[in-house]
């Protein structure tokens, strides 16, 4: 079977969750599929040149370039359906969206897009108008009707997929995202911990938090949370500081405004940007990992912190739960005093920091790439 993939999504160079998804899925697809032929679509225009050594060594793996300007591109693919992106690799069986585009292929192509979430149609207060202009020009619900199969990341996303857009049940597909080998549990002893401690001047007990500065987070609770837990705290709760890692978002400004003004602020570490090798040393060095979010398609922050057996205290909403699952605290996003609560429960109750350590290493195996895959080329066999 010819597989055309389209790889734009990694043009950026960012480290978000759908470069993740993107670079995790199809490694193992190539290392699964030897038996398929996969054509990869990257169009960038100028100088960027992303790190696409992830598909490189397989011998039944082709990248082709295109150095279009996007925003023609975009315009042509949008105004005129054209050019057909399966002819542009030569011709196709399958035609695989990994995140969703601007796209247009011939009707004998089979199409398959993957939805990560739909937080642009439930949270769109959270996005610039330049994104939600973005996203109603793709028309995602026109992308996912002339789809065959649509691969959805949690069954939270399939069902808003469906309640959404009407879409039929028979042709979503839930495939959970997998997790990188990078993560998992790291002895005490590990000189990583340390270099990581130093490089990032972390303090000796920390409340860790990851993932992109941005409204959805819910950050600024987790910060209201904090203040009281530091203002109540007793004995060696005292000593538990905050750190919050990740690059500033859209709308960044309030959370910083809010940490400027905290009474507690001197225990309030912003580290930015992690390096991706940085962070299983860092989910290690953490006592509880907190994600509040008001809302995730999937959700890897919890799922890494979960894989190197940290406790994880996250939001009862969307797909968290289902990525959680018994191995974490779930809490009400818009309750700052249920975050406090469970906060005060993990880091005082030593018995269930064990025991929901010892879920979370019961429970790393649960989501996998090389699952991922399988899953996946079984879907385009069945197509």
């Amino acid at each position: 079977m010819k597989i055309g993939i389209d790889i734009r999504s990694l043009a950026s160079g960012r480290q978000s969750g759908v470069e993740e998804y993107v670079r995790g899925l199809l490694r193992e697809l190539f290392l699964q599929g030897g038996e398929h032929e996969f054509i990869l679509f990257f169009n960038a225009w100028g100088s960027q040149e992303p790190d696409l050594s992830f598909a490189t060594g397989f011998p039944n793996v082709t990248i082709k370039r295109f150095r279009l300007p996007n925003k023609l591109l975009n315009f042509l693919l949008w105004y005129m359906r054209l050019p057909k992106l399966d002819r542009l690799l030569g011709g196709v069986d399958v035609f695989f969206l990994p995140n969703m585009n601007f796209a247009a292929v011939s009707r004998k192509t089979k199409l398959v897009v993957t939805v990560h979430d739909l937080s642009f149609e439930w949270f769109p207060e959270t996005f610039s108008w330049k994104q939600r202009l973005w996203h109603y020009l793709v028309n995602l619900r026109g992308l996912l009707r002339r789809a065959d199969a649509l691969v959805a990341v949690s069954q939270a996303t399939a069902d808003d997929i469906h309640e959404r857009y009407r879409i039929d049940r028979q042709k979503i597909f839930t495939i959970h995202s997998g997790v990188n080998e990078n993560f998992g549990p790291l002895d005490r002893n590990d000189i990583r911990l340390i270099e990581v401690q130093k490089k990032y001047q972390l303090p000796y007990r920390f409340i860790l938090s990851l993932g992109t500065l941005e409204p959805r987070k819910n950050l600024i609770s987790l910060v209201r949370a904090y203040e009281a837990f530091h203002h109540t705290a007793v004995g060696e709760l005292v000593k538990y500081e905050l750190v919050i890692a990740g690059p500033p978002g859209w709308k960044c400004e309030e959370l910083l405004e809010s940490i400027r003004r905290s009474p507690v602020k001197h225990h309030i570490h912003l580290l930015g940007f992690v390096d991706e090798r940085d962070k299983a040393a860092l989910y290690t060095l953490a006592s509880v990992f907190v994600y509040p979010s008001f809302y995730e398609g999937f959700g890897f922050p919890p799922l890494e912190a979960l894989t190197c057996g940290i406790p994880v205290i996250a939001s009862h909403s969307s797909s968290l739960p289902e990525v959680v699952g018994d191995a974490g605290l779930l809490i009400d996003p818009y309750r700052p005093d249920e975050i406090l609560q469970a906060l005060r429960q993990v880091l005082s109750d030593k018995d269930l920091s064990l025991l929901l350590h010892e879920r979370a290493l019961q429970n790393r195996h649960r989501f996998s790439w090389q699952q991922s895959a399988s899953e996946f080329l079984q879907l385009l066999k069945s197509l």
